[in-house]
């Protein structure tokens, strides 16, 4: 009878520890997608952008918007446009836009890629991208996942003659008081943008 009543408590323990260890694996789950910028939603944003079609950016580009374009690359060839720049309520800021191959030949963009060692196998993509504070003066680099990912259009290859592709980037967000900063990638010249909320 005492081993009965010994097995009875330990049953029950077992049970116990069965259910909490369920509710908390459901609970981790459901943790990536309420939109506070921890890591769940990073990891989310970093699969979508493999494609370089917009990923955790949001949408597409509203291209009859223009707040700035730059020119650079070799021979002045390729032109980088600045369609939207936001704020978000959730501590981001992202960037899209267009990006355009005008020479003659095939543009592989070097260095685009980021000189960081957690960045660097990112390939041809946006994570050498910069978002400069001048009035708070802070340089803020592109937000990436816990594996290196960066939260930003990741392209295929080289942009052929005439190609326009789209793309975003996603930064901390500055200060509420800062109202426009300064945008660059690799040796593109820096465009100052005006921010705007949600």
């Amino acid at each position: 009878m005492t081993f009965r009543r010994t097995m009875r408590p330990r049953r029950g323990m077992t049970a116990a520890a069965i259910t909490t260890g369920l509710v908390l694996a459901v609970a981790g789950c459901s943790g990536g997608d309420d939109g506070d910028g921890g890591d769940g939603g990073a990891k989310s944003g970093g699969s979508s952008q493999q494609d370089g079609s917009g990923g955790s950016g949001g949408g597409s580009v509203d291209t009859d918007k223009v707040l700035a374009q730059v020119k650079g690359g070799k021979g002045g060839d390729i032109t980088l446009t600045i369609n939207s720049a936001k704020r978000d309520s959730s501590g981001f800021t992202t960037f899209k836009g267009t990006l355009k191959n005008e020479g003659p030949t095939v543009a592989v963009l070097p260095g685009w890629s980021s000189d960081e060692s957690e960045l660097k196998d990112n390939g041809l993509s946006m994570a050498g991208a910069t978002m400069i504070d001048k009035r708070g003066k802070k340089r803020y680099y592109i937000l990436r996942d816990t594996n290196g990912h960066c939260l930003c259009t990741k392209f295929t290859g080289g942009f052929e003659q005439g190609e326009t592709s789209e793309w975003f980037a996603q930064f901390p967000a500055p200060p509420s008081s800062t109202t426009k900063v300064d945008f660059q990638v690799a040796d593109m010249p820096s465009a100052t943008v005006k921010l705007s909320g949600e």
